[in-house]
């Protein structure tokens, strides 16, 4: 068998460990408590993962995935001992990091969350404090409107709500 086909070549690879999502340099690590708690799921995750890896791979590929995995426990305990969790105001009508914000435009209704980086999600309205977007809003009330520069021109929101989940 040609040497290009033996499980060798594997472990020459470089180990490609996906980056946590960034965020920018001197800005704090802002979470909302369901964030934090979604930060300690995953490190609880990896530590399952970590048991089945020693478990049940070969030493070879069991080598690989360990570092894979520690590199990425690593990363996340860094993010989580950067966390500054952010509690949701009381009583508050202004955008604030927390908000869940509903917005009419030309296009229709939309609805964000404010979040911390590791939460963001745009397929589900969860945008980061840092985004573009989120910037232009916070600080806004409900009856504020505002423009929008997009790639495919400006748009005017305006804010139907603002709310707040206590958890």
């Amino acid at each position: 068998m040609s040497k290009a086909f033996t499980r060798e070549d594997d472990a020459e690879l470089p180990l490609i460990i996906p980056p946590r999502a960034p965020l920018p340099d001197g800005v704090p690590n802002y979470v909302t408590a369901h964030g934090l708690a979604e930060l300690h799921r995953e490190l609880a995750e990896l530590a399952v993962e970590r048991e089945d890896a020693e478990r049940h791979l070969d030493e070879a590929t069991r080598t690989r995935a360990l570092a894979a995995i520690s590199a990425r426990r690593a990363a996340l305990e860094s993010r989580i001992a950067s966390a500054e969790l952010v509690s949701p105001p009381h009583d508050c009508d202004e955008v604030r990091f927390g908000a869940t914000v509903v917005v009419e435009s030309e296009t229709g209704t939309r609805q964000y969350s404010i979040v911390g980086v590791d939460e963001a999600d745009a397929a589900r309205g969860k945008i980061a404090f840092v985004s573009p977007l989120a910037r232009a809003l916070l600080g806004r009330s409900v009856g504020d409107t505002l423009e929008l520069r997009k790639p495919s021109g400006a748009e005017t929101l305006t804010i139907e709500s603002v709310r707040y989940e206590s958890r």
